[in-house]
């Protein structure tokens, strides 16, 4: 197999680049679909204490 039919078959093995969306409630960079690190917000509401250690999940 030649270098060029290799490197056809693997064009799809890039890595993709992480997506990053903006907090609502605080405005910092976060995972879509994630907790917000910063903040501790997740769908408008609070989930975990901000500025807290532990990552204790509040049940609402």
């Amino acid at each position: 197999m030649s270098p060029s039919r290799r490197g056809m078959r693997r064009s799809h093995h890039a890595v993709a680049k992480e997506a990053h969306v903006e907090c609502s409630n605080c405005g910092e960079v976060k995972r879509p679909h994630h907790v917000c690190p910063s903040c501790g917000h997740y769908d408008g509401r609070e989930v975990v204490a901000a500025g807290d250690g532990s990552k204790s999940v509040v049940n609402i």
